[in-house]
């Protein structure tokens, strides 16, 4: 008799209000202890976090969470907005409303929040504007600033949507498994033409820590930079120049890996992310050094 296999993670959808729009968001979580809340990159899904939702240990201590935003993946766009007749832009201020109205509607108090590139830029910007909303913070592929990447080029008619994936391929590590390389290439295939470059509005214009950052308290919400050694879009000098602004930030490097770490080599991820977890997991106030061997 053939066992049945299922994955640990379970998907639904939550309504949410923000700025009066209603929202219908696709999520799946798996596990139980503390909220890890998992946003994804410009122009994917929360694909990119399936390694985490099954992976035994974290999910022995962590609720981990992971959703499209709106007009991603499998959140289509709000049905009160005549959405086709305007241009798609992310917005900072949006951006971080979502994340909050998503943590409390989730239940989840005193959450760890994660995400990566856009995701990761968000991390530092949640701590200033929300501080103590989140026990931490995790930026991975993260930058005070991020200039010069909101282009016409990726929304335009004489380009193939097969560029995008293409471009990401190359902020891929060269040393991780090819197949964790194609399928990190292979959802980005298929966003939606538009989102991608909105979704570079928040990542390249809109976020700018480069005079505020000093202003975000650690003792209220902890900060982590982590950075793909690979990445030549935010790499390990963005995360030192971040990390060094930020009072009590820890930066952790990444060796190994590239722009899409949790989806492009799962297994050294893990690796460099499991001991920031159990950090944070441990301690209420993080230590002040954090063990890459712990």
């Amino acid at each position: 008799m053939t066992t049945t296999k299922f994955d640990k993670a379970v998907g639904r959808y939550v309504h949410l209000t923000i700025d009066d729009i209603e929202y219908r968001v696709y999520y799946e979580e798996s596990g139980s202890g503390i909220p890890l809340l998992l946003q994804h990159t410009a122009g994917c899904d929360g694909r990119q976090y399936r390694h985490l939702l099954e992976d035994e240990e974290i999910t022995s201590h962590f609720r981990v969470i992971t959703w499209d935003l709106p007009y991603h993946g499998r959140s289509l766009p709000p049905l009160s907005v005549r959405w086709w007749e305007q241009e798609y832009n992310l917005t900072q201020d949006f951006f971080m409303k979502f994340v909050v109205a998503l943590a409390e509607a989730l239940d989840c108090e005193d959450a760890v929040y994660m995400g990566s590139s856009m995701g990761g830029n968000l991390a530092p910007d949640l701590a200033l504007h929300y501080p103590g909303v989140f026990r931490a913070v995790i930026g991975l592929e993260a930058a005070l600033h991020s200039p010069g990447y909101y282009l016409d080029y990726w929304f335009h008619p004489e380009i193939s949507n097969d560029s995008k994936p293409a471009a990401m391929y190359a902020l891929t590590s060269p040393t991780a498994p090819e197949v964790g390389r194609r399928e990190t290439t292979w959802v980005y295939s298929q966003g939606s033409p538009p989102v991608f470059k909105g979704d570079l509005h928040y990542y390249s214009v809109e976020h700018d820590l480069r005079e505020t950052a000093q202003n975000i308290d650690t003792s209220k919400t902890a900060v982590y930079i982590l950075n793909g050694e690979y990445d030549f879009a935010t790499g390990p000098e963005e995360a030192e120049e971040l990390g060094a602004q930020i009072e009590g930030a820890k930066v952790v490097p990444m060796a190994g890996l590239g722009h899409f770490p949790m989806s492009e080599d799962a297994a050294q991820f893990f690796r460099c992310i499991k001991p920031v977890l159990w950090e944070i997991r441990d301690s209420a106030v993080p230590s002040k050094v954090l063990s890459a061997t712990q």
